[in-house]
């Protein structure tokens, strides 16, 4: 791999002063699966951001059609996304309440198929899916979404008249988040809000297990690693206000447990002796109330 002084100024404040904060093989694909070489991660001292270095990421391109599902082993048809996403929507509703869609305009920015777009498509007046990949186009259109292939595609038609923008999990595969958050923010309407989500990089397994869960957490599909003060920041940056944070934790006890054990994720698999719902609500809401889970929500509105 290059060395990291030929990598390029940050793409969010332009620092040139990167500082490495990983060394190591990354994932490249599902559990198990690295990369060959070292993959260095880069720290930007001034605006807070890591990012993978530039010769390990995916081009953008590798998001127009099936092969980013197909690298995680993901059905890459629409049925077989709404089988795995449909049931994780709750997540994103739950953070976006006490908000109501009803009448309103809105956008999902990297949706994929439009499991999302689904749920609040009965109460929006109106939904366009910004979506990279084209093989979804004729499903989302086919149930009344405005299709569009990027932030700019969109913005020409709808800039300042859309009342909510979603974006789950997509800001850390972008080239310049600078310009994807700007992008967000054109299309708001005055009052509107930008609500984003992102892996959080201070996941409480970051520090339990070190640089053996990094290789996990770190990929090649990821070219941006996040904290609440470096996202943040880049919301200050792009002209938005910050209305509201939280830190999500996704999985239950079981999951570090495994981790622990066995070295690898589980997900919600359950473990004898912690099954119950009390233990799981108690682990999620005390790495939540410290900022150690594993997800951050964001909710911004443009600065007046």
């Amino acid at each position: 791999m290059p060395e990291t002084s030929h990598q390029a100024p940050c793409e969010i404040c332009a620092a040139a002063n990167w500082v490495p904060v990983y060394k190591g093989p990354v994932r490249d694909g599902g559990f198990g699966r690295l990369t060959a070489g070292d993959c260095t991660v880069l720290g930007c001292p001034q605006c807070g951001a890591h990012r993978l270095e530039e010769a390990a990421c995916k081009d953008d391109s590798f998001y127009e059609g099936t092969l980013y599902r197909e690298l995680l082993g993901e059905a890459a048809d629409a049925e077989g996304f709404w089988a795995a996403h449909d049931v994780l929507q709750i997540r994103h509703l739950n953070v976006l309440w006490p908000h109501s869609v009803r009448n309103r305009v809105v956008a999902d920015v990297g949706g994929a198929a439009g499991s999302f777009l689904d749920h609040i498509s009965g109460l929006a007046a109106e939904c366009l899916a910004i979506e990279p990949c084209r093989e979804y186009h004729p499903s989302l259109s086919d149930r009344g979404y405005r299709v569009f292939d990027t932030l700019r595609d969109a913005a020409a038609a709808y800039a300042g008249r859309v009342d909510f923008v979603f974006s789950f999990s997509t800001i850390e595969h972008v080239l310049n988040p600078l310009e994807f958050f700007r992008g967000a923010r054109d299309l708001l309407a005055p009052n509107g809000v930008f609500l984003v989500s992102t892996p959080n990089r201070t996941d409480v397994l970051m520090d339990l297990l070190g640089d053996e869960y990094r290789r996990f957490f770190y990929r090649t599909v990821h070219r941006w690693y996040f904290d609440m003060p470096a996202l943040a920041e880049l919301a200050a940056r792009s002209g938005l206000s910050v209305l509201k944070q939280r830190f999500q934790q996704r999985f239950g006890i079981a999951n570090a447990l495994h981790w622990l054990r066995d070295r690898r994720p589980k997900g919600d698999t359950p473990l004898p002796h912690f099954e119950e719902a009390l233990i799981n609500e108690t682990w999620k809401a005390h790495l939540e109330a410290k900022g150690i889970g594993d997800y951050l929500y964001m909710l911004t509105g443009r600065d007046k």
